[in-house]
């Protein structure tokens, strides 16, 4: 195609519909139900007002498939139009339409989220079909019309016979468009655009069993009628007041729209606005994992119950992309590109009203029932920790029920937890260190040894936690998070009675010099010494918690800001100058029986560690059988 300004004219507006809209052809369908709905919802605004003298009755939609002939019928019952309508919807305000829209967009790209938002209607018919006919009488007391047009700018239009109000469509399919003629190809669209339309959409017929008569034998079969296929739900759940629904109804809800979810939802927001704009939908809370993958089933966007999109980023904020349900607004502008949603204002409301009512119905959940509150908490963390970190309004409200675990079970907001720790885990610089492990099983004797001295361990392990720590160490006055494994207890909490060495300055000078002669130079360690409970253990190996949180914070997005690459696993062996067999190794004769200690003591804090694996492991297991000995 010419690159420059191109005056998009009637002679070639059908091969450009067919070139700009191909990637897009099955929306064709979506559109002319939209428009066979449009008609339809505007009969009964004008019966409903008294301008129009016709009994609205029960209209509905439907969709034949002509195989033989090649042909797709769409047939309403609306509102039909005169021929005077049909030339200046069809012929004129269809036609520059169809070309404004080409225009516009004719440099963007197939992806760009433009192509099939509702910007050609009637005109997508041609991306599947080369001749379409209209059927058309107005609910005014005019002849029906008939319009032709074979994809050329040439059409006819003349006067027909018709007596039933509405308008039937007549798509005759192109050759490269057949895949259309199958039923179970038009159901599919069906069933993914138009499944939740507020007119009834009648796809053929099915069978229907009908209660046996009275006196019938066991044997004799039930009787059946055939009853047509109304494969849509007028009137879906998010489209109710909630006043009006329960418990179950938003339960069978979520079974429609996501017949292969076999795990009940969490919980569900009914979001239901009508200014300074309107929005209506239902969100529910799945059962979460740690995966931060995005889920399967995703969010379903709507606009006046006609589907859209599941790609909502932008309208919802991210942390409740993990979400699912609906959202059907018609404030939400879909035929410009994401890019353009994502600064436009109205959109931006209603993405803060979101956050807004989903922090509100949490608050309110945690208020009334507690107990149900703190059982649902591990399979909604990710979410509530991942809204704290990205929006700043979700952050303030969440600090009413976010809730920080212990590794026994009990949960603490973070003003309980203050309140509990405040007078035993204040340091000597007046600083609140909160004591978390991510592991009971490999944490086990730090816990245990943090336990002994009267302190709290929260049990923090979701993906995200490292960054939520550093925003609530930034957010908070004189608090720090320290993982229970980071240094030995008496270092985490620095409190202003330290322990007296029992060895002198030389001889820490000559221990730590041995250490190091048997660890070697390439080792990962870093040997400190320091005064400690006789009965702590000898050896304890530590990872400092300023450089594992930034490995963490690495590995789920975030790290690389600070510049460090890949960053190695770095460990501290602190050495408890005041243990028995420290003093032994100092006092020993033979080097030899000095490095057996040493590798042992090493080796045995490795394995506390769940750091000695593989064939260090089974060296370490036969040397302990040889001791035995």
């Amino acid at each position: 195609m010419a690159t420059g300004k191109i005056n998009v004219s009637v002679e070639n507006i059908f091969p450009l519909i067919k070139k700009f809209l191909y990637s897009d052809h099955e929306i064709f369908l979506r559109e002319l139900i939209s428009n066979a709905t449009d008609a339809t919802l505007k009969l009964k605004h004008l019966t409903s007002i008294g301008e129009a003298k016709v009994e609205y009755g029960n209209p509905m939609i439907e969709v034949k498939v002509d195989k033989d002939q090649k042909r797709i019928h769409i047939i309403d019952q609306g509102i039909g139009m005169t021929e005077d309508e049909v030339k200046k919807y069809i012929n004129e305000v269809a036609f520059s339409g169809a070309e404004e829209f080409l225009d516009k967009y004719k440099d963007a790209e197939k992806d760009a989220g433009i192509i099939g938002h509702f910007g050609l209607g009637f005109y997508s018919a041609f991306m599947v079909a080369d001749k379409v006919e209209i059927l058309t009488k107005s609910f005014k007391d005019e002849p029906a019309v008939h319009w032709v047009c074979d994809g050329s700018p040439e059409f006819s239009l003349e006067s027909v016979e018709k007596t039933e109000r509405g308008t039937e469509i007549v798509l005759h399919i192109a050759e490269d468009s057949t895949e259309f003629l199958e039923d179970s190809r038009i159901r599919e669209l069906l069933t993914k655009y138009n499944k939740f339309m507020p007119i009834p959409i009648k796809f053929g017929t099915k069978t229907e069993t009908l209660p046996k008569p009275e006196g019938a034998k066991e044997e004799d079969p039930a009787p059946t009628q055939e009853v047509d296929d109304i494969i849509n739900n007028p009137t879906p759940a998010w489209t109710k007041q909630p006043k009006d629904l329960k418990d179950e109804d938003y339960k069978s809800f979520y079974r429609e729209l996501y017949p292969m979810q076999f795990e009940e939802p969490l919980f569900n927001i009914h979001l239901n606005v009508d200014y300074p704009f309107n929005l209506t939908g239902i969100l529910y809370f799945p059962k979460l994992t740690n995966d931060l993958n995005i889920q399967k089933d995703r969010i379903q966007l709507y606009q006046n119950q006609v589907f859209v999109t599941d790609n909502v980023e932008g309208i919802v904020p991210e942390f409740l992309t993990m979400l699912r349900g609906v959202i059907d607004s018609p404030d939400i502008p879909l035929n410009v590109s994401r890019s353009y949603l994502q600064a436009d204002g109205a959109v931006k409301k209603i993405s803060s009203y979101i956050t807004r009512k989903v922090a509100d119905k949490l608050t309110s959940l945690f208020k009334n029932d507690r107990e149900d509150f703190e059982q649902k908490w591990n399979d909604i963390k990710v979410v509530i920790e991942y809204g704290m970190l990205s929006e700043d309004k979700f952050f303030e409200k969440a600090d009413k029920f976010a809730l920080y675990p212990t590794v026994d079970g009990k949960y603490h907001t973070f003003e309980e937890l203050e309140n509990t720790i405040k007078e035993n885990q204040t340091d000597k610089d007046d600083r609140l260190v909160v004591l978390y492990a991510s592991d009971k099983e490999s944490q086990h004797s730090y816990i245990e040894a943090a336990k002994a001295k009267g302190y709290e361990v929260l049990l923090l392990d979701s993906p995200i936690v490292s960054h939520l720590m550093q925003k609530l160490e930034t957010s908070k006055e004189k608090l720090s998070f320290a993982r229970v494994d980071a240094d030995h207890i008496d270092n985490l909490i620095k409190k202003e009675d330290t322990a007296i060495s029992k060895l002198s300055d030389e001889e820490k000078d000559k221990l730590k010099e041995q250490i190091e002669g048997v660890i070697g130079e390439k080792s990962s360690f870093t040997v400190q010494l320091e005064a400690m409970d006789s009965a702590a253990q000898p050896f304890i190996i530590t990872e400092p918690e300023f450089m594992r949180r930034m490995k963490d914070m690495q590995q789920t997005g975030g790290g690389g800001m600070f510049g460090m690459g890949n960053m190695p696993d770095m460990f501290n062996l602190i050495v408890n100058t005041n243990h028995e067999l420290v003093g032994e190794i100092l006092n020993t004769k033979t080097s030899k029986k000095r490095e057996r200690l040493i590798n042992q003591s090493l080796d045995l804090a490795r394995l506390s560690k769940g750091l000695l694996k593989g064939e260090e492991l089974t060296n370490f297991i036969s040397r302990s059988y040889e001791m035995i000995k």
